[in-house]
């Protein structure tokens, strides 16, 4: 017992923190805050989902794009009949052929070089692109280890975007501080066609409430280059980890209140120093990076066209897309001002592509009618990628009380018509996601173990089960066994 007091003790030290902070709309419900930490706290222990056989059901549609998309070229029902052939046709006498007259063969003049061979005008058919998606799973190694259980619930489709965030607490870990990317760089690198998408905060103290007055002194002194050599520090952590070609979500969600990288306190400053941190990564030999404007859907604290900072250093348009406000359809979302139609409309006439970082469930519950409309909408209009936000009350794999829309999510991820009724187990979830931080150096993850019978595991965090060498536990009967 002297040695599960102790571990008590150091997992409830390691587990200690505040939640994240979320502001109050002003004109509309603030989107769910990102999982960027404030203080050290070890990752939830996964629970590796078993997949369930399917069951037969009805196949389930995408819903129909809403009126404001662009139509779609009606397909015809069956081909045209062609008129059939002639039966027995008469023979007809060969036709005299006259050779045609050879030339006479030529011979170049020294030193003229000789004809090149027409190269063959026949076209390359390349194959179509998978759709690129994924979903924010966990900050750390847990998020690499969940993608691969992902895609055996979604029947093997695989997940190309791995998506995860810095934390926005100090600048030292805005940086990239040393281990924190290393495993999503890893996984990155084994396949050409993954993508790593990763959220940087442009303050530090990015979610501690600061007031709107300290946030426009701090963006004006991003706007003079106080800031810069944080950004291209990261650009060179990027590089040498060998993954240029990063989708930097910068400043994401910036025409809200949540963050103190938002821009409603002065736009002007904000948009220059958003040019200031793309030139300066951009500065770094060897970068390919893409940045990605994200900004949340609707009008928020302030139009979005506001903080736009300009096309020289957007290379993607991007919208959170949550299911909220209450009461509001999809329909409506797709309509309202600065809404998903507004979204897509902007990024053509810039020029850009578009992508969902983070979207998902919300006000409106298990929203079966949501998820069938933003996967048609997506389908529609085919983002660069999309990753679903999976955590309660958003997602659908490791959040356990959307059903309907899992199944929906599910039935069209995997490209089958059935799907199952029961969910397999996913790890346990929490309200939030666990509060990131980053550590010194990615280490492997212990394999869950079958603990002993009349035995009860205790969860004291990776990093405690790590260094003992597992999980301990309390033999539910010890106190009968004394006595």
């Amino acid at each position: 017992m002297t040695v599960v007091a102790a571990a008590l003790v150091a997992s409830a030290a390691l587990a200690c923190g505040p939640g994240f902070a979320a502001g109050a709309g002003v004109t509309r419900v603030a989107d769910p805050p990102a999982p960027t930490p404030a203080v050290p706290a070890p990752p939830a222990t996964a629970q590796t989902p078993v997949p369930q056989a399917p069951v037969p059901l009805a196949p389930v549609p995408l819903a129909p794009v809403p009126q404001a998309a662009a139509p779609q070229t009606p397909v015809p029902l069956a081909p045209a009949p062609e008129p059939p052939a002639p039966q027995n046709p008469a023979p007809q006498p060969p036709a005299p052929v006259t050779p045609a007259p050879v030339p006479p063969a030529v011979t170049p003049a020294p030193g003229t070089p000789a004809p090149s061979t027409p190269a063959s005008s026949t076209p390359t058919l390349t194959p179509p692109q998978r759709p690129a998606f994924g979903a924010y799973l966990d900050y750390g190694p847990l998020g690499v280890a969940r993608m691969a259980q992902l895609s055996t619930w979604l029947g093997g489709a695989e997940l190309r975007v791995g998506h995860t965030y810095l934390p926005g607490d100090r600048w030292s870990n805005i940086e990239g501080r040393p281990g924190f990317l290393d495993v999503w760089a890893h996984w990155r690198r084994e396949k050409a066609d993954r993508m790593l998408v990763l959220n940087v905060p442009m303050m530090e103290r990015n979610e501690d409430g600061v007031s709107d007055a300290e946030v426009r002194r701090l963006l004006r002194r991003g706007a003079d280059g106080e800031f810069d050599q944080h950004f291209k520090a990261l650009a060179e952590r990027l590089v040498e980890l060998d993954v240029p070609d990063t989708v930097l979500v910068l400043g994401w969600e910036m025409n809200g209140i949540t963050y103190t990288h938002r821009c409603g306190p002065d736009p002007e400053a904000w948009k220059t120093y958003w040019n200031r941190i793309v030139t300066a990564m951009r500065s770094v030999p060897g970068q390919a990076f893409k940045f990605d404007f994200a900004p949340s859907r609707g009008r928020d604290a302030v139009p979005w066209t506001q903080c736009y900072p300009g096309d020289d250093t957007v290379d993607i348009v991007g919208m959170d897309s949550y299911d909220q406000p209450s009461g509001l359809t999809f329909e409506e979302q797709v309509k309202e001002p600065y809404g998903l139609q507004e979204h897509v409309d902007f990024a053509k006439k810039h020029g850009k592509a578009i992508s969902y970082p983070e979207w998902g469930l919300f006000r409106n519950g298990d929203n079966a009618t949501y998820m069938r409309g933003m996967l048609g909408w997506m389908d529609a209009h085919k983002p660069l990628y999309n990753t679903l936000t999976d955590y309660c009350p958003h997602g659908v794999w490791q959040c356990r009380q959307n059903p309907q829309a899992s199944e929906v999510y599910r039935a069209v991820l995997s490209g089958r018509p059935a799907v199952p009724t029961l969910l397999p187990s996913p790890p346990a979830p929490s309200a939030q996601p666990a509060t990131p931080q980053p550590v010194g150096q990615p280490v492997p993850q212990p394999s869950p173990s079958a603990a002993p019978a009349r035995c009860s595991p205790l969860d004291l965090g990776d990093w405690v089960e790590y260094w003992l060498g597992g999980k301990l536990c309390v033999r539910l009967d010890w106190y009968s066994r004394r006595h």
